[in-house]
């Protein structure tokens, strides 16, 4: 069941950025259309205003300023649809700006045009302005607006895009985390599962008593698992407990093979870990440890708090070889080691050594109360 949910999660997080995306296109669009209008809007009330100080305005002026603040808000508009559909934004800066300038050129023309021809054909067209010099200025000066204009999109484009990035970024690295840690906890259960049911299997016939204990330890370890896929961390003392009900379900297997000392400080006990981290490396060492020792051994698991790290260190019987160590073979380093650092980064260290030649100790050093979000 964990391996079909993992692999229906890769597409949940596709859906997850699409909507996003999807509210921020919609965002973005709703946000260019205020700032075109008002954008215009406030220029065309601020020329208006000037003339006015200058002279008295006419109802043809305040006409012909309308013209202007349609044809300019049509006509860049276009020109935005333009540049959407033949994708100026993929171009270098050697492509773009020659189209840039041309583009500035054409629409200050057809600016000019439009706002003169709209003027002409209603007869508010003064005569003075039918020179060849009021004509140039007249197209200059609406050119250097579409420039202005085009400038001021190119940047705020190229913002948003920085941004959309980021926040894409942002969406997949937070999906991504929470997909490795899913993968990776769902790593631990197939393993320890077939261990525990193999206990119980062996006792069902020899012993029902200690089978009906087993069976108790088991849905104790089962109920704990469940709570594992919903969280991120759990406090130790939770943790502590699987770990008891493990070992004295492999105790029962083992018999008296099999030793165990816990010290656990209360004030430890509060502090979280991530789920089924210790009963994975208890899990190990007695699979790879103890029950290849024909007279057995014990595990001993010791934790405290000093300057807001916990301090955690599982002493377990057996040896290892040096290119086990090296290799992170058998005791999950890796999978430990990952899952530490997708929570809290370079804070919290693993590391797995032989203490001597009858054991070996793993040792754990998590941050209190600073997960990476």
């Amino acid at each position: 069941m964990q391996g079909i949910e993992n692999l229906n999660y890769q597409p949940e997080i596709t859906e997850i950025s699409k909507m996003s995306m999807h509210h921020f296109n919609f965002s973005r669009n709703k946000l260019y259309w205020i700032w075109q209008t008002a954008g215009w809007t406030t220029f065309v009330l601020i020329n208006l205003l000037i003339v006015s100080s200058i002279e008295q305005l006419s109802t043809n002026r305040i006409i012909r300023s309308l013209y202007f603040l349609v044809a300019a808000i049509i006509l860049t508009h276009l020109f935005r649809e333009l540049v959407k559909k033949r994708n100026w934004f993929e171009f270098p800066l050697k492509k773009i700006t020659p189209r840039v300038l041309a583009a500035s050129l054409i629409l200050g023309i057809l600016l000019f045009g439009t706002v003169y021809l709209g003027s002409f054909l209603t007869g508010i067209l003064n005569h003075e302005e039918h020179t060849i010099v009021r004509m140039f200025m007249g197209v200059l000066n609406t050119t250097i607006l579409s420039l202005l204009w085009i400038l001021i999109y190119f940047s705020i484009h190229y913002l948003q895009n920085y941004k959309k990035t980021e926040i894409e970024s942002l969406i997949w690295e937070a999906a991504v985390k929470d997909y490795e840690l899913k993968t990776l906890k769902s790593q631990l259960n197939p393993h320890f599962m077939f261990n525990a049911m193999n206990s119980i299997r062996s006792l069902i016939e020899e012993d029902p008593h200690s089978a009906k204990i087993a069976v108790t330890k088991l849905s104790n370890i089962l109920r704990y698992s469940l709570k594992m896929e919903r969280v991120e961390n759990v406090p130790l003392g939770e943790e502590i407990e699987c770990v008891k009900d493990y070992l004295d379900l492999e105790k029962i297997r083992f018999e008296e093979r099999l030793k165990y000392y816990l010290k656990i400080e209360t004030e430890s006990a509060k502090a979280e870990i991530p789920p089924m981290m210790i009963q994975t490396l208890v899990e190990n060492g007695i699979k790879h440890g103890i029950s290849k020792i024909p007279t057995g051994g014990q595990i001993n698991i010791e934790s405290k708090v000093d300057n807001s790290y916990l301090l955690i260190a599982i002493k377990s019987s057996g040896h290892l070889d040096d290119d086990v160590l090296k290799n992170s073979k058998g005791f999950g380093v890796a999978n430990t080691k990952h899952r530490l650092n997708l929570l809290f980064g370079e804070k919290a260290t693993f590391t797995l050594s032989n203490e001597n030649e009858n054991f070996v100790i793993a040792k754990l050093k998590i941050p209190i109360g600073e997960i990476i979000q």
